[in-house]
């Protein structure tokens, strides 16, 4: 009785978990145009097409004479993708740059970002002429669940310094999870 016992307590010490191990916890795309008008609303169509979800398009807050910019004008397009269809949408993301990412692209608490030249290096994705080229840059950010506690509007709470995620996790889950590379930054001596 007590070795059965024993064996049970065993195998839930040896088992990972579910907590600590590390999420995706959002993905954000960002065209950014310089303009509103018509180029605006191909980046708004583009983005649909990628991630059909709701678009939000950006806007200046600062007034710079030098480029025309000023306060309010619409520049930009992004969308938030999370849950399940984010991590479909950073494997055809990922696979948009080779699978290759730089241990410069990665913040101390394990988001990272990146960026795509041209939209039809996305696989499933055809260069349409109505619509131009496009870059965009990816943004993934990643954590461990438990990190709702810091955003939620009722009873909001810090998260422990033990179980905030690092640069290494990061790298080693997705290089793991999507097969990336990461290359690390050799110092010149």
């Amino acid at each position: 009785m007590k070795m059965e016992k024993k064996q049970k307590i065993t195998a839930k010490v040896n088992k990972p978990n579910p907590m600590i191990q590390p999420v995706v916890r959002k993905i954000t795309f960002n065209i950014g145009v310089g303009e509103g008008g018509e180029k605006l609303e191909k980046a708004v169509t583009l983005l649909k097409q990628i991630t059909d979800a709701s678009i939000v398009k950006t806007r200046t807050m600062k007034r710079i004479p030098a480029f025309g910019v000023r306060p309010k004008l619409m520049v930009g397009a992004k969308v938030n993708v999370r849950g399940k269809a984010a991590e479909t949408l950073l494997v055809k993301a990922l696979a948009a740059v080779g699978n290759r990412l730089k241990a410069g692209n990665f913040d101390k608490l394990g988001n990272f970002s990146f960026g795509i030249k041209d939209y039809d290096a996305i696989p499933g994705m055809k260069y349409d002429p109505r619509l131009g080229m496009f870059g965009m840059d990816v943004c993934v950010n990643m954590g461990r669940k438990g990190y709702r506690v810091k955003g939620r509007k009722v009873k909001m709470s810090k998260i422990g310094t033990k179980h905030l995620l690092t640069k290494a996790e990061s790298i080693k889950f997705i290089s793991q999870k999507f097969g990336v590379e990461v290359e690390e930054k050799v110092k010149a001596e």
